[in-house]
């Protein structure tokens, strides 16, 4: 049968197609063979052709403001965003596994279709939580569409050339997000919002035919049928993970969002469910699950070990600042929204400029650990530069803080990532790629919640210290819940609300420079190893100079 190593067919016998991927070689019997090409095999144009299809769902971005004006409950709006993060957290892990049980292509095209069909529901939804719901859909296929993609790269090239690949999608992805907030906005503004779910749907469509057409080479461990399929996806483990995440956000939110009381049946029994449930969770995924999300054999190994907890803080770090630099904007330096959400594009070029810079130098010179040690210490400085804002910092300092933020960030999740596949056997590539993604998800989701929790506890405590006389509980419920009424106060709560503002919000940019910090130093450790290989011939493998890569066990690659 066909391996997935198998030596390159010499160029007189080799017959590539993309849309008829296979050979014909005939033997000493005269028989005829039809193997399907490996990722290594096909030819340039079908790479290219893949990674088109890849990059088309992966630039999909929407704006969501006034949505839940239209539906009268303002109070649901947060967890437009906290859905989707909650379903990227817990299904992003599975793709891992289901590229390995389904093959790449039906693996790619289920996230796609799922996001599609959540995006399609978005502009559909008659309520908010119907519209909650979708999005919690189509963040279930956006985990899988960024799983998927570094899958199907890490295939295609080699470890060196890899991370050059990823840095121009991600050149890419960072332009979509520029460019689709504003043309969401407009689109919104002169057709509805939910003409700016709509509009999405050609690339979800163009990105299914591409693949279709082109990503048909042959990976081992693909199922023999749909019902092997449903037999080996971990139930246990996403459901577990699901209500142990779920439950923790909708802890943080009534106890500190609601300030509910401990002794409130809400706080209490949810605070529970979330800590049982992780438990649960880590019982399945260590000792029943038979194709766990968590992968116990990456626990016991020291590189994915720093990697996941390098990847948690970091990610922490950048949805902390992400979330609330703009809320800085608008309370204490009086900003517009629109102006405030501006604030966060220098962070978009950046990250997009330092991970084509962190692909490019990988590429160039096969190492990473130099890289990381001397750009990594970047985002510390970033978050320092950001938490000494005041309201009459110049405006180089307003602008361009997050510089450094997003620069060297985007180089440490180049790094790290590329560091955990050089480690690992080529075997367990898809199930490192989910294990990795796991630790981000859950950094984001935690990025937003704990920061939500730290902000909104400092909040009170400062409103309630800066206003007091008659109505203020009413005064401080408004101000907490809304930041659009900071403007019309009079001067003298407008400054007590500023104060409060700025300094609850050092207390989460503080945080998120302790996050950067730990992460810092938890990458220290990661040992450098050369990068082999170069776009037409892949050395992880088990060759010489490849120690810590070990050869998979003996059939592991059949067919």
């Amino acid at each position: 049968m066909a391996r997935e190593r198998d030596p390159l067919l010499s160029s007189k016998k080799r017959i590539a197609s993309c849309a008829s991927p296979t050979n014909v070689r005939t033997s000493s019997n005269n028989s005829s063979v039809d193997p399907k090409l490996g990722p290594l095999e096909i030819t340039e144009s079908c790479r290219r052709c893949i990674l088109m299809g890849l990059w088309c769902a992966t630039l999909l971005s929407v704006i969501l403001p006034s949505i839940s004006s239209e539906f009268n409950a303002s109070n649901q709006a947060s967890w437009l965003g906290t859905s989707y993060l909650l379903a990227i957290c817990t299904f992003t892990p599975l793709y891992g596994r289901l590229s390995d049980v389904m093959g790449r292509r039906y693996a790619n095209q289920l996230a796609v279709s799922v996001a599609a069909i959540g995006t399609l529901l978005c502009g559909c939804s008659r309520s908010m939580n119907m519209l909650i719901f979708a999005r919690f859909l189509a963040g279930i296929g956006g985990g899988g569409l960024s799983s998927t993609c570094s899958i199907i790269m890490s295939d295609m090239y080699s470890i060196r050339s890899r991370g050059l690949t990823q840095g121009v999608g991600n050149v890419l992805s960072g332009l979509g997000l520029s460019l689709g907030v504003p043309i969401g906005g407009l689109v919104s503004q002169w057709f509805g919002w939910r003409w700016a779910f709509w509009m999405q749907m050609p690339l979800f469509a163009a990105s299914l035919v591409l693949t279709a057409i082109n990503l048909n080479y042959e990976t081992p461990g693909k199922a023999k049928s749909v019902k092997d399929v449903l037999k080996r996806i971990d139930y246990g483990g996403m459901i577990t993970l699901l209500i142990s995440v779920g439950s923790c956000l909708v802890f943080l939110s009534m106890k500190y969002n609601e300030q509910r009381k401990w002794n409130d049946p809400m706080v209490f029994v949810t605070l529970g469910m979330a800590c049982t449930s992780f438990v649960l969770f880590l019982l399945v995924e260590l000792l029943f699950a038979r194709e766990p999300l968590l992968a116990p054999s990456l626990l016991r190994q020291k590189v994915p070990i720093l990697v996941g907890t390098s990847s948690f803080f970091v990610a922490m770090c950048n949805f902390s600042v992400t979330y609330f630099l703009p809320t800085w904007f608008q309370t204490v330096a009086m900003t517009s929204a629109a102006t405030a959400g501006m604030h966060l594009a220098p962070n978009s070029i950046a990250m997009s400029a330092g991970s084509l810079f962190a692909g490019w130098m990988m590429h160039r010179t096969g190492r990473y650990k130099l890289l990381n040690s001397t750009f990594g210490i970047f985002p510390f400085v970033g978050i320092v530069l950001i938490t000494l804002l005041r309201e009459d910092s110049p405006s180089w300092q307003q602008w361009f803080s997050i510089i450094p933020l997003g620069f060297g960030n985007a180089i440490v999740f180049q790094t790290v990532f590329i560091a955990l596949l050089v480690h690992l056997p080529r075997g367990q590539m898809a199930v490192g790629t989910g294990f990795g993604q796991l630790f981000r998800g859950l950094g984001q989701v935690g990025g937003v919640a704990i920061s939500s929790a730290v902000f909104q506890y400092k909040l009170d405590t400062e409103l309630n210290r800066n206003i007091v006389g008659p109505h203020a509980e009413e005064i401080i419920r408004l101000i907490r819940h809304s930041t659009l009424v900071v403007p019309d106060l009079p001067p003298d709560l407008q400054r007590a609300a500023k104060d409060a503002y700025a300094t609850s919000l050092h207390a989460v940019f503080m945080l998120a420079a302790c996050s950067t910090l730990v992460a810092y130093v938890a990458r220290i450790p990661i040992p450098e190893t050369t990068l082999e290989g170069t776009c037409t011939k892949d050395k992880r493998s088990d060759q010489a100079g490849s120690g810590p890569r070990e050869a998979p066990p003996d059939g592991a690659d059949e067919v």
